[in-house]
């Protein structure tokens, strides 16, 4: 079976894990400290704040914003859940905004609509989807013209870049994922980059509950820790990052070079982006995906649709009253398909799945 997903982990991360259980100091600590360091150094940002996840980190940011109960974040209608849950979390609501057919990313259009149909819009909350990065050159645009906050939800994107400046760099603050089948990955765990001192100890503060001296606690906290264990994979995954990012790269060239079916779309790759690939993610003709997913996986390829409903008609939001029509997402969600681009492919693996596509006819 070749998987949609495979977290590659090897001795460096064995001996690392093992040095922190022999060292006795299992929780937040000086692995933790360096792991932020180094993550926030290699992004570009001056402050990183370590979590328990992605979603913790999102939430934490958002209210590290100063935003008031009720304020409106506007979003994209097309990512995973988190993004939208963790603007309800904080207390904030959610406005969404329709993508871009080709990029799957929010459309700047769609933002500069929403704008002006919906007032007293604080921040913009940007999802760098699939591991491609937003159009950054238009949303700073917007983000300035109408004085908006910007939050990057930078989860799928680790080591993507627009214009040659990271993703995760751009916004006030911004999130990463280390989910095990991220680019790189601490087994779970997040991320909080900003360049704001003020912004960074207002995020340690509300991830530490509340505490600057321990057991003199300032504000309500929350405990989304990370743990010296997750820095120890992640300063390994984060060495290995690059060349993780690189064969990414390379087996969706491949991809791109050799899929000939007329029925697939292959990704885009805009000029000023360096896409690293989280997915490689295809459209089929609605009326033939189920068809095409049984193709696949008869010949053992794993794939995955990402994402099958827009986040405001989810279920959990049935009673919230939220726009539930968004034209491009609506016709996206019953095209798209993702497929194995990850760094643990061989040539024979990703052969077989060219040789696969090529071959379906209806």
């Amino acid at each position: 079976m070749i998987n949609i997903a495979k977290p590659l982990m090897g001795a460096e991360e064995k001996t690392a894990v093992c040095d922190v259980i022999d060292s006795g100091a299992l929780a937040m600590g000086q692995v933790v400290k360096e792991f932020e360091q180094k993550f926030s150094q290699y992004i570009g940002c001056k402050y990183g704040i370590a979590t328990s996840n992605g979603t913790t980190a999102l939430e934490v940011a958002i209210k590290s914003l100063g935003l008031n109960k009720g304020d409106k974040i506007l979003t994209t209608s097309f990512s995973f859940i988190a993004s939208t849950n963790s603007i309800i979390h904080s207390g904030a609501v959610p406005v969404f905004a329709d993508i871009d057919e080709n990029t799957f990313n929010i459309s700047p259009e769609a933002i500069e609509t929403a704008l002006q149909k919906t007032s007293n819009i604080k921040a913009l909350l940007i999802v760098h989807i699939f591991g491609q990065t937003c159009d950054m050159d238009t949303i700073m645009s917007v983000v300035k013209k109408h004085g908006l906050l910007l939050i990057e939800d930078c989860a799928q994107s680790h080591g993507a870049k627009w214009g040659g400046k990271n993703a995760g760099s751009f916004g006030d603050v911004a999130c990463f994922s280390f989910y095990p089948t991220k680019n790189m990955t601490t087994s779970e765990g997040g991320m909080i980059l900003t360049d704001s001192e003020k912004l960074s100890q207002g995020c340690r503060l509300l991830i530490n509950h509340g505490m600057e001296i321990r057991y003199y606690h300032d504000i309500v906290g929350h405990n989304y820790r990370m743990t010296n264990i997750a820095a120890a994979i992640g300063l390994c995954q984060l060495e290995k990052l690059p060349s993780f990012n690189i064969k990414r790269k390379a087996n969706a060239l491949y991809y791109d070079r050799n899929i000939k079916n007329p029925l697939i779309t292959t990704p885009v790759n805009r000029e000023k982006s360096d896409h690293v690939y989280h997915q490689y993610t295809i459209k089929v003709p609605a009326v033939h995906r189920d068809a095409f997913i049984k193709h696949l996986e008869a010949s053992g390829i794993g794939c995955g649709i990402f994402y099958p409903l827009s986040i405001p008609e989810q279920r959990c939001y049935s009673e919230m009253d939220f726009e539930k029509e968004y034209r491009v997402t609506d016709k996206v969600k019953q095209q798209v398909l993702s497929l194995p681009v990850h760094p643990g492919l061989s040539e024979e693996d990703i052969a077989l799945v060219v040789e696969t596509i090529n071959a379906f006819e209806v």
